[in-house]
């Protein structure tokens, strides 16, 4: 018995009308599946170097993103608070990363802390941090794969606290740290990310310097149809005779096509010093 093509048609036609929420959900999945394929489609691009898209830690974030190409860059805002055992600390930063070149990034940052009380005075003094000089190259970028791999330095100018510049004495040491990363994004929502390498501490006073070492995992799930995503930081640290953990919930949203505000929770396992902390981070990216 032969079916017409109008008898198809009406059949389809039924099944729509009477079962809407199932249309209605694959509608839905579909147009989910192609907002991804078509954002990674556009970070890879073939008229371009090869790019992988990868989720980027809020806390300990990257210089710019991995296989960067020439002419992206960034601007970063953030502020947090630490509640520590006998004062508050408060943070804050502001940094700008550009790519000169392919595969290269460049930043500059500006970090504060700020402490405004403390119990019987034990609390620091206010200070910038120090003035904060970096560059990141990705030396592997394999779209079979998924994996880009990266090499960087970091170099801080440590600076003394507010109160002390009318001594003259602005600069205290400096800060040097090689670094190495490691991200694999698995199919198109899961990624992980490894950044790692030591800080050598040179403080002018002490004539002396020790090492620190950080290990950094990350674990991230990309929202399916948006940049958004949800994941979680550990930051691990090691010195000589201590070691500090401290996990990290995040969350990254969109709020505009290139603005992204990024909200961290820090939960130290060891309550030695800190406790329970936040972070904000306000991310713009012009002409991106």
């Amino acid at each position: 018995m032969k079916i017409s093509s109008l008898n198809i048609f009406f059949g389809i036609s039924m099944l729509l009308i009477y079962n809407p929420n199932s249309y209605s959900q694959s509608e839905k999945e579909i147009e989910n599946t192609i907002k991804d394929s078509l954002y990674i489609e556009e970070v890879l691009t073939k008229t371009e170097k090869p790019k992988i898209l990868h989720a980027e830690p809020l806390f300990i974030d990257l210089i710019r993103d991995l296989g960067a190409r020439k002419g992206e860059k960034e601007w970063n805002v953030g502020f947090g608070i630490t509640d520590n055992n006998d004062y508050v600390e408060y943070l804050a930063l502001v940094e700008y990363e550009w790519a000169p070149l392919d595969r290269l990034g460049l930043e500059i940052e500006l970090p504060f802390t700020i402490y405004p009380s403390s119990k019987n005075g034990t609390a620091p003094g206010s200070r910038l941090n120090s003035l904060k000089f970096a560059a990141q190259y990705s030396f592997l970028v394999s779209e079979k794969r998924k994996t880009s791999l990266a090499v960087g330095y970091i170099h801080e100018f440590e600076m003394n606290e507010f109160n002390a510049y009318a001594n003259g004495k602005l600069f205290i040491g400096n800060i040097y740290n090689p670094f190495f990363v490691a991200a694999k994004r698995w199919g198109n929502n899961f990624h992980t990310l490894l950044y790692t390498g030591p800080l050598f501490i040179h403080h002018f006073d002490a004539q002396s310097t020790y090492t620190n070492w950080q290990i950094n995992s990350n674990f991230h799930y990309m929202i399916p149809g948006t940049r958004n995503f949800i994941g979680v930081e550990i930051n691990k640290e090691f010195t000589q005779t201590d070691f500090d953990m401290v996990i990290r919930p995040q969350m990254r949203v969109g709020i505009a096509e290139n603005l992204l505000v990024g909200i961290v929770t820090g939960i130290p396992i060891q309550r030695e010093n800190q406790r329970f902390s936040t972070f904000f981070r306000l991310i713009y990216e012009p002409g991106h």
